[in-house]
C-alpha cells in the first residue's frame, strides 16, 4: 500500500508552485504597477487640467512647444529608423562571425547603458563640434553637426543602438543557420534567403527593439542638451522645455507638455504592437 501511494505523493509534491497563489501574486502585481506606473501617470494627466481647457490648448499650441515636440519626435523617429538598420547589421556580425576583439566589440554595445548620459553628451559635443575630431572634417565639407537638430539625431542614435542589438541578438542566435541552408538547397540566393526566411523570423524582435529605441529617445535629456545647443525654435527638445517650465514653477505647463508626450508615445507604441499582432496573425 505504501509502495503504491508513494508515486502519487511524489507527483503532487512536484506539481506545487514555487510562488504563492494566483490571487496573492495578482494583487501584488496590480499594487506594484499602480504605485510605480499608474498613479504617477494619472497625476501627470490630471495636473494640466487645472489650467482649464482653453489654457491647456493654448499651452500646447504655443509655437515654441510645438517646435520642441516636433523636434523630439521627428528626431527620435529618424534615430530609431537608423538604429533598426544598423542594429540589425551589428547583431548579425556579432552572432554570425568571430573576429579578433569580438568580446570587446560586444561589450562596447552596452556602453550607452553604463555611461552617464551627461558624460555621453559632453563626449559627443566635443567630438562633433567644429573643432572636434569628427566635427572638423565635416565642417570643412560644409556639414555642421553640433548645436543643430542633426546633433540631436546623433545623440539619439548613440543611446538607442543597444536596444535594437540586444533585442535581435538572442533571437538570431537561437535561429541558427539551418533555415538559410535549407533555403540555399532549394536554390534561393543569399538575398532571397535573408529577405524571405531570416527577416520574417526577426521582424517581431526588430519591431520591439525599434520601439524601445524610439521610446528611450523621446524622453532623452542628458546626452542631448550638450550637443543640441538648446536654441528655441531651432534645437530645443521637449524634455528641456519641461525642465525650463519646472524651474519657472509652471508645473501645470510642464505637466501639459509631458501629457502630450505621453499620449503621442502611447500611440506610437500601440501602433507598433498592432503591427506585431498583424504579422503574428499572418503566420
Amino acid at each position: 500500500m505504501s509502495v503504491a501511494t508513494a508515486p502519487a505523493l511524489t507527483v503532487r509534491w512536484h506539481n506545487k508552485s514555487a510562488l504563492p497563489g494566483f490571487g496573492l501574486t495578482l494583487g501584488f502585481t496590480l499594487f506594484y504597477l499602480s504605485a510605480i506606473v499608474l498613479v504617477p501617470l494619472t497625476a501627470l494627466l490630471i495636473r494640466p487640467w487645472s489650467l482649464g481647457f482653453q489654457s491647456f490648448l493654448a499651452e500646447i499650441a504655443a509655437p515654441r512647444v510645438v517646435h520642441a515636440l516636433d523636434l523630439s519626435f521627428s528626431a527620435s523617429a529618424i534615430a530609431a529608423a537608423i538604429n533598426s538598420v544598423m542594429g540589425l547589421l551589428v547583431a548579425w556580425v556579432l552572432v554570425r562571425y568571430r573576429f579578433p576583439l569580438h568580446r570587446l566589440v560586444d561589450a562596447i554595445i552596452d556602453l550607452p547603458f553604463a555611461l552617464p548620459t551627461a558624460v555621453a553628451g559632453i563626449a559627443l559635443s566635443a567630438l562633433y563640434a567644429q573643432t572636434g575630431w569628427i566635427g572638423a572634417p565635416l565642417a570643412r565639407a560644409g556639414l555642421k553637426v553640433a548645436y543643430t537638430p542633426l546633433g540631436v539625431v546623433v545623440a539619439l542614435v548613440f543611446i538607442g543602438l543597444p536596444f535594437v542589438v540586444r533585442t535581435i541578438q538572442p533571437v538570431l542566435a537561437d535561429a541558427g543557420r539551418e533555415p538559410e541552408e535549407a533555403a540555399a538547397t532549394l536554390g534561393a540566393t543569399r538575398w532571397q534567403a535573408f529577405h524571405r526566411v531570416v527577416l520574417p523570423a526577426l521582424a517581431p524582435a526588430l519591431i520591439t527593439g525599434t520601439g524601445l529605441a524610439f521610446a528611450r529617445a523621446v524622453g532623452e535629456y542628458g546626452s542631448v542638451i550638450f550637443i543640441a545647443g538648446n536654441l528655441p525654435m531651432r534645437s530645443e527638445i521637449a524634455p528641456l522645455l519641461i525642465v525650463i517650465k519646472l524651474e519657472e514653477y509652471d508645473y501645470a505647463g510642464a505637466a501639459a507638455i509631458g501629457g502630450v508626450m505621453l499620449g503621442l508615445s502611447f500611440l506610437m507604441l500601440f501602433a507598433l504592437n498592432g503591427v506585431q499582432a498583424w504579422m503574428a496573425a499572418r503566420k
